[in-house]
Protein backbone atom coordinates (compact mmCIF):
# COMPACT_ATOMS: atom_id res chain seq x y z
CA UNK A 1 0.00 0.00 0.00
CA UNK A 2 1.32 3.42 -0.88
CA UNK A 3 3.05 5.17 2.03
CA UNK A 4 1.01 8.35 1.59
CA UNK A 5 -2.25 6.40 1.86
CA UNK A 6 -1.10 4.84 5.13
CA UNK A 7 -0.30 8.28 6.43
CA UNK A 8 -3.91 9.37 5.79
CA UNK A 9 -5.25 6.71 8.14
CA UNK A 10 -5.75 7.86 11.72
CA UNK A 11 -7.80 6.93 14.78
CA UNK A 12 -10.56 9.36 13.89
CA UNK A 13 -11.16 7.63 10.56
CA UNK A 14 -10.96 4.21 12.19
CA UNK A 15 -13.45 5.24 14.85
CA UNK A 16 -15.93 6.48 12.23
CA UNK A 17 -15.49 3.28 10.24
CA UNK A 18 -16.03 1.10 13.30
CA UNK A 19 -19.12 2.98 14.50
CA UNK A 20 -20.73 2.85 11.06
CA UNK A 21 -20.97 -0.93 11.52
CA UNK A 22 -21.90 -0.90 15.19
CA UNK A 23 -18.58 -1.57 16.82
CA UNK A 24 -15.86 0.40 18.61
CA UNK A 25 -12.30 1.36 17.72
CA UNK A 26 -11.02 -0.66 20.68
CA UNK A 27 -12.66 -3.79 19.24
CA UNK A 28 -10.78 -3.64 15.93
CA UNK A 29 -7.87 -6.03 15.42
CA UNK A 30 -5.66 -5.31 12.41
CA UNK A 31 -5.21 -8.45 10.32
CA UNK A 32 -3.35 -7.08 7.30
CA UNK A 33 -4.14 -6.12 3.77
CA UNK A 34 -2.14 -5.42 0.65
CA UNK A 35 -4.17 -2.71 -1.01
CA UNK A 36 -6.79 -2.24 1.73
CA UNK A 37 -6.81 -1.89 5.51
CA UNK A 38 -8.43 -5.04 6.93
CA UNK A 39 -9.59 -5.51 10.52
CA UNK A 40 -11.44 -8.19 12.47
CA UNK A 41 -14.02 -7.52 15.17
CA UNK A 42 -16.71 -9.38 17.11
CA UNK A 43 -20.31 -8.26 17.54
CA UNK A 44 -22.95 -10.19 19.49
CA UNK A 45 -20.57 -13.13 19.61
CA UNK A 46 -20.07 -13.31 15.84
CA UNK A 47 -16.81 -12.53 14.00
CA UNK A 48 -16.75 -9.96 11.19
CA UNK A 49 -14.26 -8.33 8.86
CA UNK A 50 -14.04 -4.56 8.39
CA UNK A 51 -12.35 -3.38 5.19
CA UNK A 52 -11.26 0.18 4.53
CA UNK A 53 -10.42 1.12 0.94
CA UNK A 54 -8.93 4.38 -0.27
CA UNK A 55 -10.77 5.98 -3.19
CA UNK A 56 -7.67 5.99 -5.40
CA UNK A 57 -7.78 2.19 -5.33
CA UNK A 58 -11.54 1.66 -5.67
CA UNK A 59 -14.37 4.17 -5.94
CA UNK A 60 -17.58 3.74 -3.96
CA UNK A 61 -19.33 2.61 -7.16
CA UNK A 62 -16.65 -0.01 -7.80
CA UNK A 63 -17.01 -1.37 -4.27
CA UNK A 64 -20.80 -1.41 -4.64
CA UNK A 65 -20.30 -3.39 -7.84
CA UNK A 66 -18.12 -5.90 -6.02
CA UNK A 67 -20.58 -6.34 -3.15
CA UNK A 68 -23.56 -6.68 -5.50
CA UNK A 69 -21.71 -9.50 -7.30
CA UNK A 70 -20.93 -11.26 -4.01
CA UNK A 71 -24.56 -11.01 -2.89
CA UNK A 72 -25.69 -12.43 -6.24
CA UNK A 73 -23.40 -15.43 -5.77
CA UNK A 74 -24.64 -15.95 -2.22
CA UNK A 75 -28.26 -15.79 -3.34
CA UNK A 76 -27.51 -18.55 -5.85
CA UNK A 77 -25.95 -20.86 -3.29
CA UNK A 78 -22.23 -20.13 -3.61
CA UNK A 79 -20.37 -20.18 -0.28
CA UNK A 80 -18.94 -16.67 0.00
CA UNK A 81 -18.19 -14.22 2.80
CA UNK A 82 -21.31 -12.03 2.67
CA UNK A 83 -21.24 -8.26 3.09
CA UNK A 84 -23.41 -6.95 5.93
CA UNK A 85 -25.49 -3.80 6.23
CA UNK A 86 -24.20 -0.83 8.18
CA UNK A 87 -26.12 0.85 10.98
CA UNK A 88 -27.68 3.15 8.38
CA UNK A 89 -28.80 0.23 6.22
CA UNK A 90 -26.15 0.51 3.50
CA UNK A 91 -23.53 -1.98 2.35
CA UNK A 92 -21.04 0.84 1.74
CA UNK A 93 -20.17 3.76 4.00
CA UNK A 94 -17.98 6.75 3.13
CA UNK A 95 -15.53 8.66 5.32
CA UNK A 96 -14.72 11.88 3.49
CA UNK A 97 -11.34 13.57 3.35
CA UNK A 98 -10.35 16.74 1.59
CA UNK A 99 -10.53 15.83 -2.09
CA UNK A 100 -10.82 12.07 -1.51
CA UNK A 101 -12.46 9.50 0.76
CA UNK A 102 -12.30 6.06 2.30
CA UNK A 103 -14.85 3.36 1.41
CA UNK A 104 -15.94 1.18 4.33
CA UNK A 105 -17.45 -2.29 3.98
CA UNK A 106 -17.93 -5.17 6.38
CA UNK A 107 -18.32 -8.91 5.87
CA UNK A 108 -19.19 -12.02 7.78
CA UNK A 109 -15.94 -13.79 8.60
CA UNK A 110 -15.66 -17.03 6.64
CA UNK A 111 -15.91 -20.13 8.85
CA UNK A 112 -12.97 -22.48 9.11
CA UNK A 113 -9.33 -21.69 8.45
CA UNK A 114 -6.80 -21.29 5.66
CA UNK A 115 -4.81 -24.19 4.24
CA UNK A 116 -1.29 -22.94 3.63
CA UNK A 117 1.78 -24.41 1.95
CA UNK A 118 2.74 -27.21 1.79
CA UNK A 119 -0.62 -28.69 2.93
CA UNK A 120 -2.45 -27.13 -0.04
CA UNK A 121 -0.10 -28.78 -2.54
CA UNK A 122 -1.13 -32.12 -4.03
CA UNK A 123 -4.28 -31.89 -1.92
CA UNK A 124 -6.73 -33.61 -4.25
CA UNK A 125 -9.82 -32.90 -2.15
CA UNK A 126 -8.95 -29.20 -1.96
CA UNK A 127 -8.25 -29.04 -5.71
CA UNK A 128 -11.65 -30.55 -6.46
CA UNK A 129 -13.35 -28.12 -4.07
CA UNK A 130 -11.63 -25.21 -5.83
CA UNK A 131 -12.86 -26.52 -9.16
CA UNK A 132 -16.38 -26.92 -7.81
CA UNK A 133 -16.74 -23.33 -6.57
CA UNK A 134 -14.97 -21.85 -9.62
CA UNK A 135 -17.26 -23.75 -11.99
CA UNK A 136 -20.35 -22.52 -10.15
CA UNK A 137 -19.12 -18.93 -10.26
CA UNK A 138 -18.39 -19.08 -13.99
CA UNK A 139 -21.76 -20.62 -14.80
CA UNK A 140 -23.52 -17.89 -12.79
CA UNK A 141 -21.34 -15.21 -14.37
CA UNK A 142 -22.88 -15.97 -17.77
CA UNK A 143 -26.24 -14.75 -16.48
CA UNK A 144 -25.12 -11.90 -14.27
CA UNK A 145 -26.03 -8.29 -15.10
CA UNK A 146 -25.21 -5.40 -12.70
CA UNK A 147 -28.19 -3.43 -11.45
CA UNK A 148 -26.65 -0.18 -12.68
CA UNK A 149 -24.09 0.56 -15.35
CA UNK A 150 -21.97 2.54 -12.87
CA UNK A 151 -21.62 -0.59 -10.74
CA UNK A 152 -20.11 -2.59 -13.60
CA UNK A 153 -16.64 -3.77 -12.67
CA UNK A 154 -13.54 -2.99 -14.71
CA UNK A 155 -12.04 -4.97 -17.57
CA UNK A 156 -8.87 -7.04 -17.05
CA UNK A 157 -6.69 -4.42 -18.74
CA UNK A 158 -7.53 -2.00 -15.89
CA UNK A 159 -5.69 -4.10 -13.32
CA UNK A 160 -3.71 -1.56 -11.28
CA UNK A 161 -0.44 -3.49 -11.56
CA UNK A 162 -0.68 -3.94 -15.31
CA UNK A 163 -1.55 -0.28 -15.83
CA UNK A 164 1.55 0.74 -13.86
CA UNK A 165 4.07 -1.73 -15.25
CA UNK A 166 6.36 1.02 -16.58
CA UNK A 167 6.20 2.82 -13.25
CA UNK A 168 7.32 -0.13 -11.13
CA UNK A 169 9.57 -2.19 -13.44
CA UNK A 170 13.10 -0.72 -13.79
CA UNK A 171 13.71 1.00 -17.12
CA UNK A 172 16.61 -1.32 -17.96
CA UNK A 173 14.19 -4.27 -18.21
CA UNK A 174 13.03 -3.36 -21.72
CA UNK A 175 12.61 -7.02 -22.69
CA UNK A 176 10.11 -7.58 -19.86
CA UNK A 177 8.01 -4.65 -21.09
CA UNK A 178 8.19 -5.83 -24.72
CA UNK A 179 7.03 -9.33 -23.81
CA UNK A 180 4.20 -7.92 -21.73
CA UNK A 181 2.93 -5.81 -24.63
CA UNK A 182 3.14 -8.82 -26.95
CA UNK A 183 1.23 -10.98 -24.46
CA UNK A 184 -1.56 -8.41 -24.15
CA UNK A 185 -1.86 -8.36 -27.95
CA UNK A 186 -2.18 -12.16 -28.01
CA UNK A 187 -4.85 -12.17 -25.30
CA UNK A 188 -6.87 -9.52 -27.13
CA UNK A 189 -7.15 -11.94 -30.07
CA UNK A 190 -8.95 -14.58 -28.02
CA UNK A 191 -12.64 -15.15 -28.67
CA UNK A 192 -14.98 -14.05 -25.88
CA UNK A 193 -17.98 -16.24 -26.70
CA UNK A 194 -19.09 -18.20 -23.62
CA UNK A 195 -15.69 -17.84 -21.92
CA UNK A 196 -15.68 -14.18 -20.88
CA UNK A 197 -17.43 -12.61 -17.93
CA UNK A 198 -17.10 -11.43 -14.35
CA UNK A 199 -14.55 -13.48 -12.40
CA UNK A 200 -13.13 -13.47 -8.87
CA UNK A 201 -9.70 -12.58 -10.21
CA UNK A 202 -7.55 -13.71 -7.29
CA UNK A 203 -8.52 -17.16 -6.02
CA UNK A 204 -5.64 -18.48 -3.93
CA UNK A 205 -5.06 -20.11 -0.55
CA UNK A 206 -5.08 -16.70 1.16
CA UNK A 207 -8.60 -15.94 -0.04
CA UNK A 208 -10.65 -18.87 1.18
CA UNK A 209 -11.29 -20.84 4.35
CA UNK A 210 -12.13 -24.53 4.62
CA UNK A 211 -14.41 -25.89 7.31
CA UNK A 212 -15.73 -29.46 7.42
CA UNK A 213 -15.20 -30.05 3.68
CA UNK A 214 -16.78 -26.70 2.80
CA UNK A 215 -14.82 -23.98 1.05
CA UNK A 216 -15.87 -20.35 1.62
CA UNK A 217 -14.43 -17.76 -0.74
CA UNK A 218 -13.75 -14.13 0.15
CA UNK A 219 -11.83 -11.00 -0.94
CA UNK A 220 -13.49 -10.17 -4.25
CA UNK A 221 -11.60 -6.86 -4.43
CA UNK A 222 -9.97 -7.96 -7.72
CA UNK A 223 -13.17 -9.12 -9.41
CA UNK A 224 -13.14 -8.02 -13.04
CA UNK A 225 -14.29 -8.90 -16.53
CA UNK A 226 -11.93 -11.35 -18.15
CA UNK A 227 -11.73 -14.81 -19.68
CA UNK A 228 -12.72 -17.58 -17.28
CA UNK A 229 -9.37 -19.18 -18.03
CA UNK A 230 -7.70 -16.41 -16.01
CA UNK A 231 -9.54 -17.47 -12.83
CA UNK A 232 -8.21 -21.00 -13.34
CA UNK A 233 -4.68 -19.98 -14.30
CA UNK A 234 -4.37 -17.88 -11.13
CA UNK A 235 -5.05 -20.95 -9.00
CA UNK A 236 -2.70 -23.12 -11.04
CA UNK A 237 0.03 -20.48 -10.78
CA UNK A 238 -0.09 -20.28 -6.99
CA UNK A 239 -0.06 -24.07 -6.64
CA UNK A 240 3.20 -24.37 -8.62
CA UNK A 241 5.09 -21.09 -8.19
CA UNK A 242 6.60 -22.10 -4.85
CA UNK A 243 8.57 -24.85 -6.64
CA UNK A 244 11.73 -23.36 -8.12
CA UNK A 245 13.42 -24.30 -11.39
CA UNK A 246 15.66 -26.97 -9.88
CA UNK A 247 12.51 -29.10 -9.48
CA UNK A 248 10.69 -28.51 -12.77
CA UNK A 249 9.50 -32.16 -13.01
CA UNK A 250 7.90 -31.81 -9.58
CA UNK A 251 6.22 -28.57 -10.67
CA UNK A 252 4.85 -30.19 -13.84
CA UNK A 253 3.54 -33.21 -11.96
CA UNK A 254 1.93 -30.96 -9.38
CA UNK A 255 0.25 -28.90 -12.12
CA UNK A 256 -1.15 -31.97 -13.88
CA UNK A 257 -2.44 -33.41 -10.61
CA UNK A 258 -4.07 -30.12 -9.60
CA UNK A 259 -5.86 -29.77 -12.96
CA UNK A 260 -7.04 -33.39 -12.95
CA UNK A 261 -8.94 -32.95 -9.69
CA UNK A 262 -9.82 -29.28 -10.25
CA UNK A 263 -11.58 -30.18 -13.52
CA UNK A 264 -13.56 -32.94 -11.80
CA UNK A 265 -15.21 -30.28 -9.68
CA UNK A 266 -15.31 -27.58 -12.35
CA UNK A 267 -16.99 -29.66 -15.05
CA UNK A 268 -19.89 -30.58 -12.80
CA UNK A 269 -21.14 -27.07 -13.54
CA UNK A 270 -19.64 -25.91 -16.83
CA UNK A 271 -17.53 -27.17 -19.70
CA UNK A 272 -13.78 -26.60 -20.10
CA UNK A 273 -12.84 -26.95 -23.78
CA UNK A 274 -9.46 -28.03 -25.12
CA UNK A 275 -9.00 -24.53 -26.54
CA UNK A 276 -9.55 -23.01 -23.09
CA UNK A 277 -7.07 -25.45 -21.55
CA UNK A 278 -4.45 -24.39 -24.09
CA UNK A 279 -5.16 -20.73 -23.30
CA UNK A 280 -4.11 -21.29 -19.68
CA UNK A 281 -0.48 -20.73 -20.70
CA UNK A 282 -1.27 -17.14 -21.71
CA UNK A 283 -2.94 -16.40 -18.39
CA UNK A 284 -0.20 -18.11 -16.40
CA UNK A 285 2.17 -15.60 -18.00
CA UNK A 286 -0.23 -12.75 -17.25
CA UNK A 287 -0.39 -13.73 -13.56
CA UNK A 288 3.39 -13.90 -13.40
CA UNK A 289 3.59 -10.36 -14.75
CA UNK A 290 1.16 -9.19 -12.05
CA UNK A 291 3.15 -10.92 -9.30
CA UNK A 292 6.46 -9.65 -10.68
CA UNK A 293 5.18 -6.07 -10.85
CA UNK A 294 3.69 -6.36 -7.36
CA UNK A 295 7.00 -7.54 -5.93
CA UNK A 296 8.82 -4.61 -7.52
CA UNK A 297 6.18 -2.26 -6.17
CA UNK A 298 6.26 -3.47 -2.57
CA UNK A 299 9.49 -5.31 -1.74
CA UNK A 300 12.69 -3.90 -0.27
CA UNK A 301 15.22 -5.48 -2.63
CA UNK A 302 18.04 -5.02 -0.11
CA UNK A 303 16.34 -7.42 2.31
CA UNK A 304 15.16 -10.33 0.15
CA UNK A 305 15.51 -13.88 1.42
CA UNK A 306 17.13 -16.59 -0.70
CA UNK A 307 13.86 -18.04 -2.03
CA UNK A 308 12.53 -14.64 -3.11
CA UNK A 309 15.81 -13.65 -4.78
CA UNK A 310 15.91 -16.91 -6.70
CA UNK A 311 12.26 -16.68 -7.68
CA UNK A 312 12.66 -13.11 -8.98
CA UNK A 313 15.61 -14.11 -11.15
CA UNK A 314 13.79 -17.13 -12.56
CA UNK A 315 10.62 -15.09 -13.06
CA UNK A 316 12.45 -12.41 -15.02
CA UNK A 317 14.02 -15.07 -17.22
CA UNK A 318 10.61 -16.60 -17.99
CA UNK A 319 9.00 -13.24 -18.69
CA UNK A 320 11.80 -12.21 -21.04
CA UNK A 321 11.64 -15.55 -22.87
CA UNK A 322 7.84 -15.45 -23.16
CA UNK A 323 7.24 -18.80 -21.43
CA UNK A 324 4.84 -19.69 -18.62
CA UNK A 325 5.87 -20.97 -15.21
CA UNK A 326 4.80 -24.47 -16.19
CA UNK A 327 4.60 -25.59 -19.82
CA UNK A 328 3.81 -29.30 -19.62
CA UNK A 329 0.57 -29.45 -17.62
CA UNK A 330 -1.86 -31.21 -19.98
Amino acid sequence: MEKQIKELMNEQILEKAAKSFGTELSDLKYVGGFQNFVYEYTKLGNPYILRITYSSHRSADQVNGELEWVLYLDQHGVSVSKPILSCSGSYVEIVNLEGSYFVIASFEKAPGSKIFYPECMNNDTLSEMCGEITGRIHELSRRYVPSRQKFKRHEWTENSYLKNIKRFIPSDQERVIEQYEQLVSEIHLLKKEHTYGLIHGDINVGNFHVDDQKLTLFDFDECQYSWYEEDIAVQLFYIVYVVLNDSIPEREEQARRFLEYFLKGYQRHTVMSEVSLCNLSLFLRLREFIVYIGMHRSFDFSQLNDWTSTYLKESRDRLEQGVSIVEDFL
